[in-house]
């Protein structure tokens, strides 16, 4: 994850009964009334079916395992290759390896947004891996090759990261290997696959968000991003594997030309006009 999502409009109120429903540890939880009659949609609805989609659909699931499936058949096809360099895995932290989708839901269920309670879930340090990223990650360990958490959580949430990984039994997690974010001015994550690039052979990335990739990806708007990702397809699928995230992103962000000042209704008015009608 590099980017986050601001608090959006009120869509998809049967979606929201349907999360309580599909979730019972939320519903049993739950204080909002969600009868037809009485629903008031949270600033954070916009949220509703993406994290519905996450936590409920078994085609996420299966998407999850199966770019972990691609990683590992590219890793060994790298592994193959003879060469005295050390290789390393760079991962993302946030919807690569671990899975932050209560918190999500807790922004509809609480009505807030973002960054409100995000330091506490970070301490509470109980997400659960992506599925498919442990047995990955054990494995390429297993096989000698050094994984870098490269995340754009701050430096002041690193101990709550650390103790999440380690929970969640990550491997080779350690103040050398778990980078956070130490720029304030600058999300971009290239200085730190620099470093790892002087002492490694980066075999693979592995991300939900186009920028732990590349910084040829980085605050550009929606049609400069597909042509990257057009310039780029050979890495696609080889060196980069890409995780579904539906639920925020800098996807989002060149939505609103990375403007996260607007209002509600402003966002939401931004959001129908870049939908495609044919």
């Amino acid at each position: 994850m590099t980017s986050r999502h601001a608090p959006l409009s009120h869509r998809f109120a049967l979606a929201a009964l349907a999360l309580a429903l599909a979730t019972p540890a939320l519903a049993r939880t739950a204080n909002a009334d969600l009868s037809a009659e009485n629903y008031t949609p949270s600033s954070s609805e916009h949220l509703v079916q993406a994290t519905l989609w996450f936590q409920v659909s078994a085609e996420a699931r299966a998407l999850c395992i199966q770019s972990f499936a691609l990683a590992r058949l590219m890793l060994d096809q790298d592994l193959a290759l003879k060469t005295k360099e050390k290789r390393a895995v760079v991962v993302d932290v946030d919807e690569t390896v671990l899975d932050n989708s209560p918190y999500e839901a807790r922004l509809v269920e609480k009505n807030i947004n973002y960054p409100t309670g995000w330091r506490d879930w970070i301490d509470e340090a109980s997400a659960i891996p992506i599925p498919g990223a442990l047995e990955f990650l054990k494995y390429a360990h297993s096989k000698g090759v050094r994984v870098f958490y490269v995340t754009n959580r701050k430096e002041e949430e690193k101990e709550g990261t650390r103790k999440n990984l380690i929970a969640a039994g990550f491997p080779d997690v350690s103040n050398e290997t778990l980078l956070m974010r130490v720029d304030p001015k600058s999300s971009s994550k290239e200085p730190r696959r620099m470093a790892i690039a002087k002492n490694h052979r980066i075999s693979l990335l592995v991300g939900d968000n186009l920028n732990d990739f590349a910084d040829v990806f980085e605050k550009k708007n929606i049609a400069d991003r597909m042509a990257a990702v057009d310039k780029l397809q050979a890495e696609f699928g080889k060196r980069f594997i890409v995780i579904p995230n539906p639920m925020y992103g800098d996807w989002e962000a060149a939505v609103f030309n990375y403007d996260w000042k607007g209002t509600d209704a402003q966002r939401a008015r931004q959001r129908r006009q870049a939908l495609r009608l044919n």
